[in-house]
């Protein structure tokens, strides 16, 4: 085999390491997601419902754009999300001035405080097949993904 014959068949190697990277990390990311909805379902919420309601119930009171941007979606999408949220009486919407101004309701309280040490733990316990240092290691190496990911990006 010449160099770049030798070149060619390692730059398919590494294209399908990425590709069984991608799909593994995919795979994971979907399965975690079915899961956690399935855990959330016993409060009848969803994960969108459950990350709306951790954003106000920790950065309140938050106005609806800022809302979007920490949840990285549109400002409809937003709307669509806290209207279902408000009719079942966990979050508030007041007009302050110019902005939409959210904060969580006592109900609203109450199912955080239950709601989030629970899905925390269940969240820990799908990395549970890694130890400590596993977890940190693929911490790491999420982190610097991202991270050159961003850079590429930018």
């Amino acid at each position: 085999m010449n160099d770049r014959e030798t070149s060619s068949l390692s730059s398919r190697h590494e294209e399908r390491l990425g590709l069984l990277l991608w799909f593994r990390l995919s795979r994971f990311y979907n399965q975690s997601l079915r899961r956690s909805n399935a855990h959330l379902k016993e409060w009848g919420m969803t994960i969108t419902q459950f990350d709306v309601l951790v954003q106000i119930g920790t950065h309140e009171p938050l106005t609806q754009n800022e809302l979007a941007e920490k949840l990285f979606v549109t400002k409809g999408n937003i709307t669509q999300v806290l209207g279902r949220i408000e009719e079942l009486g966990w979050v508030r919407r007041d007009q302050e001035w110019r902005k939409k101004v959210l904060t969580l309701t006592g109900p609203g309280r109450e199912l955080f405080h239950l709601v989030v040490p629970r899905q925390e733990q269940f969240q820990a316990s799908q990395f549970q097949g890694l130890n400590k240092e596993e977890q940190k290691q693929l911490l790491d190496l999420l982190r610097k993904l991202q991270q050159y990911n961003e850079h590429m990006e930018g």
